[in-house]
């Protein structure tokens, strides 16, 4: 089953996003959130050059998209619990999109996902670095390959434009 950010599974199954900084065996805030330097940089990605983010702003920010992982990445998570899988996967979290209301995600996610997986098959084809992986769940289908096409491929960068609709394409935005 997939991480959930740092949070944890309480008894009657729902997720705990609430870290705790303490040391009372709680999770630290550093490890529940995506690192600010990396959230800054998709920041700046979207604004002018000349544009100045404040701390406040990235902290922010870097609670919100947290938060939002940590949400559709637990409701994919409780899918693949409840089908007996341990693996989450790209078509669980357009599942888990759609499921919370963030229909306008799923499409571009896909067309994110096929591209990905494109990228993947060629990469493999040519005889470019794979990661292979032992063993595999009876109930995951095709494990070792999810594995391979969900690692990342140095400097493979494609654009996800989450902001894309059919109705206004200058809302289009490249993270």
């Amino acid at each position: 089953m997939a991480d959930n950010m740092g949070g944890s599974v309480e008894s009657d199954g729902h997720h705990n996003c609430a870290g705790s900084a303490s040391g009372d065996g709680g999770i630290k805030e550093q490890d529940r959130l995506l690192p600010i330097a990396n959230v800054g940089r998709i920041m700046k990605q979207i604004l002018p050059p000349n544009a100045k983010i404040s701390k406040e702003a990235k902290e922010t920010m870097q609670e919100c998209v947290s938060e939002f992982i940590s949400f559709v990445t637990g409701e994919a998570s409780d899918k693949c619990h409840k089908e007996k899988r341990k693996t989450v996967n790209g078509d669980d979290i357009c599942w888990a999109l759609n499921t919370l209301g963030f229909d306008d995600y799923v499409e571009p996610m896909r067309r994110y996902l096929l591209k990905y997986r494109e990228m993947e098959g060629d990469r493999a084809a040519t005889g470019g670095h794979s990661n292979k992986a032992t063993g595999s769940d009876a109930g995951d289908q095709d494990a070792v390959g999810e594995q391979r096409r969900n690692q990342p491929s140095p400097g493979a960068h494609l654009m996800f434009n989450a902001m894309e609709t059919s109705h206004n394409p200058s809302a289009s935005r490249g993270f």
